[in-house]
């Protein structure tokens, strides 16, 4: 058959799959490579399956946006741990995780050749998706400590932009931004009459008393921020797809287009184990977030053999840490060397958009206490010997 160009041929190959392959080549090697958590949904997940096989009509389709009960529910979630109001304004929409909220939150806001800009490193599955919308990611450089920078991003602001992402607490850094730069983006996507997409997945994940801010909770505003929002992480949801979105109403008809052509509903079944979910007590959420605390504060004292051969830059969010190695390889290469040779599974920094120099991600989220030693002694005798001795 002839060969034709696709879109596709632009957008880069999908990070996880690929490491995923080079580790079940290495059996026995740790993953620091996915963001994902060890740890189960909490039982009233599963206890409100009962409910979805005890209505006979759930084999059907049900709401685009998302079922009732749900859309309550994260109504008075986004209240009382967002401070963001639901009303006639806005409206939730319930998606197949946060990625399919960013989805389709690009594609009701632009058109092809539109731009949206990306605070670099940027989580890649972002840059794929507006590339495959047929718009151009911009790039905004982050400072030395992976914090926003305002005026770059006013200054990188065309008369193509649609809007600028923020990502707190942040992947791929960890880095949790502050309100005062949130509310300078937010003002400025404002003034400028673009929007701010907020993508809050790891809004649960803060440590040392660092608070989570969300900027649809401003004042005023409301009609240009859009805000998207994962169960995957906090409640071990990953395989469940469910996510949603707060976006202005003046965007629901667009964003119900999109979701009814790729999705036509989220799936409902998973929409009973997530209602489940969020009526976990709170010390589900405290107690896993906690051990997971824990095991980052074993991984900083691990790390610090490293000090000299890399920057490790102490952040206070997600389950991330970005390693920058002085070192002139490049970053596959050193990841493809730490599998097969060390037994031990990151994330270069090149599909974050990090091309000035040599970045790995190292994900600890699904550590366990008795499984941290051996990784990140694995990960830190790795480099040790690839770099200093190769």
């Amino acid at each position: 058959m002839k060969s034709f160009f696709s879109r596709m041929e632009a957008v880069q190959s999908p990070i996880i799959p690929i490491v995923g392959q080079l580790i079940k080549s290495c059996p026995g090697t740790i993953s620091l490579g996915q963001g994902v958590v060890s740890y189960s949904p909490p039982p009233e997940a599963m206890d409100f399956l009962s409910k979805f096989f005890a209505e006979p009509a759930n084999n059907l389709y049900k709401s685009v946006e998302g079922i009732p009960p749900l859309i309550a529910t994260l109504t008075k979630k986004l209240q009382t741990f967002n401070q963001i109001e639901v009303n006639q304004g806005n409206n939730i929409v319930v998606t197949a995780g946060s990625n399919m909220a960013f989805m389709n939150a690009v594609l009701a806001i632009t058109s092809p050749g539109d731009e949206i800009i990306l605070n670099t490193p940027y989580y890649f599955n972002h840059e794929m998706a507006i590339s495959m919308a047929g718009c151009r990611p911009v790039l905004v450089g982050t400072d030395h400590e992976y914090q926003l920078r305002p005026h770059a991003i006013a200054n990188a602001i065309t008369s193509k932009t649609r809007a600028v992402v923020t990502i707190s607490p942040n992947n791929p850094t960890g880095a949790v931004y502050p309100p005062t730069a949130l509310q300078q983006v937010n003002q400025i996507c404002r003034d400028r009459n673009i929007y701010h997409i907020s993508d809050e997945a790891y809004e649960y994940f803060t440590y040392n008393g660092v608070k989570h801010t969300s900027p649809g909770a401003f004042p005023s505003s409301s009609q240009h921020t859009i805000s998207l929002y994962s169960l995957s992480k906090a409640y071990g949801f990953a395989s469940w797809r469910i996510g949603y979105m707060v976006i202005p109403h003046h965007l629901l008809a667009s964003v119900q287009k999109v979701q009814d052509t790729i999705l036509i509903c989220p799936p409902v079944i998973s929409q009973y184990g997530a209602l489940g979910a969020l009526q976990a007590p709170p010390d589900y959420l405290q107690n896993n977030i906690g051990a997971i605390a824990q095991v980052r504060d074993m991984v900083m004292e691990l790390l610090k053999p490293l000090e000299g051969l890399c920057t490790i830059v102490p952040t206070d969010g997600a389950f991330y840490f970005f390693l920058k190695v002085h070192t002139q390889m490049d970053a596959f290469e050193l990841v493809k060397k730490l599998i097969l040779e060390h037994q031990i599974a990151v994330i270069p920094g090149t599909t974050f958009g990090m091309d000035d120099g040599c970045y790995l991600r190292v994900a600890y989220g699904a550590l366990q206490k008795d499984t941290v030693k051996q990784g990140i002694a694995r990960l830190v005798k790795g480099l040790q010997t690839i770099v200093l001795q190769g």
